[in-house]
């Protein structure tokens, strides 16, 4: 028979006193990155607060707004994981009920739009891309390429979100 490993994880959490189940484990380094990356945030604050420059100003704001979601993010998990352990939904968890009909509808409809807005955005940063590579020591490339990026990373969280609702239709 086979065995799925995060459903036999949540049932047997533990497999003797001294050996922590995979979840555990899991739920374990979550936990501990999660405790990196406030530390992160926090030293990032500080050295921000002492930048006077407005380029490296704009860019460390850029990357401390980014750790912020980070850490939001990692957040959620640990609370998923938890709430798998301990039979329970506590705050920030990602499990859910299902959203009404109609308003999956108005979700499948907007994801479609959306992909399509992203998808012409990075064709137009590309574009952007070559008329401005020079510009500014190379400052313009690397936030473009940053913006492309960040773009390709919504179309796939937008064909999840679709994959998910249709899913459930």
């Amino acid at each position: 028979m086979e065995e799925f490993g995060d459903v036999s994880a949540v049932f047997e959490p533990r497999k003797d006193n001294d050996e922590l189940s995979q979840v555990e484990r899991l739920l374990n380094e979550f936990e501990a990155h999660e405790s990196k990356e406030e530390q992160a945030i926090e030293n990032y604050r500080k050295l921000l607060a002492a930048v006077q420059n407005p380029v490296t100003r704009f860019l460390m704001q850029m990357i401390l707004s980014d750790e912020e979601k980070h850490r939001a993010v990692t957040h959620s998990m640990v609370s998923t994981l938890k709430g798998s352990l301990m039979w329970s939904k506590p705050t920030g968890t990602l499990e859910g009920g299902v959203d009404e009909a109609n308003i999956n509808r108005q979700l499948l409809a907007m994801t479609d739009e959306f992909i399509e807005l992203e998808k012409s955005g990075i064709k137009d940063y590309k574009v952007l891309l070559k008329q401005s590579a020079d510009y500014y020591h190379g400052l313009f490339t690397i936030l473009l390429n940053s913006m492309m990026r960040d773009s390709e990373k919504h179309v796939e969280l937008l064909e999840f979100i679709q994959q998910r609702v249709k899913a459930y239709e």
